[in-house]
């Protein structure tokens, strides 16, 4: 009965793939057998990681793009196809935040906090969802966040923005999963990357930190755990849900 959580064979997308969650996303999935296509508007730090993946004896290819085009996005899931063969597994993960106060917040903020965090992740799933329709079969898996489902001071955007992406995981699930295709959110809380470590240091932190149960913040490979076991033949049953990797933040 027992079975190992396993990617062997799989041909994965994961954007925002350069640095922090989608970097460690992407290598785990190496790691449990997937060939990969990785995209970052970063073409510097996307070749590094690239380059890292690449040592563990898997299929890895960059793809330079902005998701706040269409035309990126397009050639994104062409080129994906093109160089995959296929894709079993696509990974939303890029996002962008400017954190001020809810008077204080410009419509440039607004506006690209939205296109990247909910319209370019929405176009990304649906170029890469007439692949998967075809072929009938597939696993997306959005990174959410607690700020989807919680109010956080200072992240009016980015909570809306996330929010959205809930909202779009349940739609697509209801409607694709006539078509074997699997869409799931996860929505974690503080990670500690280089970026995050930053952002929460000090009194910030120890404040945020309280309303943990669990008394700490997550790890990037905590989130790409979750990520592969989605992605994986283990989630064959699950569907349009929010899987919270926070601590028990959300549970109060």
């Amino acid at each position: 009965m027992a079975k190992n959580i396993s990617l062997e064979g799989k041909k994965s997308v994961v954007t925002g793939a350069a640095k922090g969650i989608g970097k460690s996303i992407a290598t785990y999935f190496a790691e449990l057998g997937s060939d990969l296509a990785l995209v970052d508007v970063d073409e510097v730090s996307l070749k590094e990681t690239a380059e890292e993946i690449r040592g563990k004896g898997r299929r890895v290819y960059e793809i330079v793009a902005d998701l706040t085009s269409l035309k990126d996005i397009e050639r994104i899931a062409r080129e994906s196809v093109e160089k995959l063969g296929e894709v079993d597994v696509l990974v939303n993960n890029a996002g962008v935040s400017f954190l001020n106060p809810a008077e204080k917040l410009t419509e440039e903020e607004w506006d690209k906090t939205l296109a990247v965090n909910l319209k370019g992740l929405y176009f990304l799933s649906q170029a890469i969802g007439r692949h998967m329709i075809e072929k009938r079969s597939g696993k997306i898996v959005n990174i959410a966040s607690q700020a989807a489902v919680v109010a956080l001071e200072g992240h009016v955007a980015y909570c809306a923005s996330k929010a959205g992406v809930v909202a779009v995981t349940k739609v697509l699930a209801l409607e694709w999963g006539k078509y074997n295709i699997n869409v799931n959110a996860i929505a974690p809380t503080i990670i500690m990357t280089p970026m995050g470590k930053k952002a929460w240091s000090g009194e910030k932190g120890r404040k945020m930190l309280e309303r943990i149960p669990l008394g700490r913040f997550g790890e990037p490979e905590e989130v790409a755990y979750t990520a592969a076991f989605l992605a994986s033949d283990l989630s064959d049953m699950i569907t349009g849900t929010t899987i919270m990797v926070d601590g028990g933040y959300t549970i109060q």
